[in-house]
């Protein structure tokens, strides 16, 4: 274990705030107990309809806070041109450089979400691979001509440049992960997954790399729904209701790979994870109110730094 254990929130509904004050306040709060980052999530239509772009919340936090990291994990950058994205890198990345990481993601869990984009759920995979690919080559500056299987650009240029390059890291789980990872991005970010499938992904990728003769990821992440409270039962039956209403599935489907509790129970309980790799930490908290999920969240960071030290 080498690197320190970095850990933030995702906060979406209560960022979407109309009212500026508030919405700085809640990031300067975040700020204020130590959390590292923000994560923000990106969905176009999902289950029927909810969701909000990943950029624009994006671009909200980084213009309200002047210092929190912003990821947005997961970005459903198959859904999108890549000429697209690699237009909303750039403009970000000026206006708040260094401080945006892309996490992307293939999107399964709602395929109708996909189809209603106008992309065939069943090549979404190799959509993402080839974005991917054109969203590295497009970050230089450089004029890229391609013919690809889904698009082509002639003399295609975005500039400025990326500079620092917005990283990269891939969401999902199995071997596509791990060769996804590999071929195109930064790091992995861990989702839906247990501590020990999280080790042996992680491991995975790792000797995967050292055989392509690439340098090691300089990002292992995990997000993780979590409910923070005094009373164990009270707070994961919060969690599992909250996850139920957006999943569309009973709490037990998520019951082993969620936490609940105090900051205590939720610390150990990711322990593990950080023993298996672990370094950027997400968590999707869920509380009495959002003050005192940063706060609690806050704690949780505390007790996990103490594992991994600088």
């Amino acid at each position: 274990m080498e690197s320190q254990v970095e850990l933030g929130i995702a906060v979406n509904d209560e960022l979407f705030n109309p009212d500026a004050g508030e919405r700085r306040a809640l990031l300067a709060h975040m700020g204020d107990v130590g959390l590292d980052h923000l994560t923000v999530g990106d969905h176009i239509s999902f289950h029927g309809g909810t969701g909000f772009d990943g950029f624009v919340a994006a671009t909200t936090a980084l213009a309200s806070h002047d210092t929190l990291s912003v990821m947005i994990g997961v970005y459903l950058a198959g859904l999108r041109h890549p000429m697209a994205t690699a237009r909303s890198l750039s403009t970000l990345s000026s206006l708040a450089p260094g401080r945006l990481v892309l996490g992307v993601g293939v999107a399964g869990e709602d395929r109708t979400e996909v189809s209603n984009m106008g992309v065939d759920p069943s090549t979404r995979g190799r959509r993402m691979d080839e974005t991917l690919g054109l969203l590295r080559r497009l970050a230089s500056g450089e004029a890229v001509d391609h013919r690809g299987e889904f698009f082509e650009l002639d003399n295609a240029r975005i500039l400025p440049p990326l500079e620092p390059r917005v990283p990269i890291v891939i969401g999902g789980g199995g071997d596509v992960a791990v060769n996804r990872t590999v071929s195109h991005g930064d790091g992995w970010l861990g989702m839906w997954c247990s501590a020990r499938r999280y080790g042996a992904t992680h491991l995975q990728i790792l000797e995967a790399c050292e055989e392509a003769g690439r340098d090691a990821p300089t990002f292992a992440g995990l997000n993780m729904w979590v409910g923070l409270g005094d009373e164990a039962d009270v707070a994961r039956a919060d969690l599992g209701a909250s996850m139920s209403r957006l999943y569309n599935l009973p709490p037990e489907k998520f019951q082993h790979i969620t936490a609940a509790g105090r900051p205590e129970d939720v610390a150990e309980f990711l322990s593990a994870y950080v023993e298996a790799g672990a370094r950027t930490l997400t968590l999707v908290p869920v509380a009495k109110d959002v003050h005192t999920a940063i706060e609690l969240s806050g704690e949780v960071r505390r007790l996990l730094q103490a594992l991994v030290p600088a």
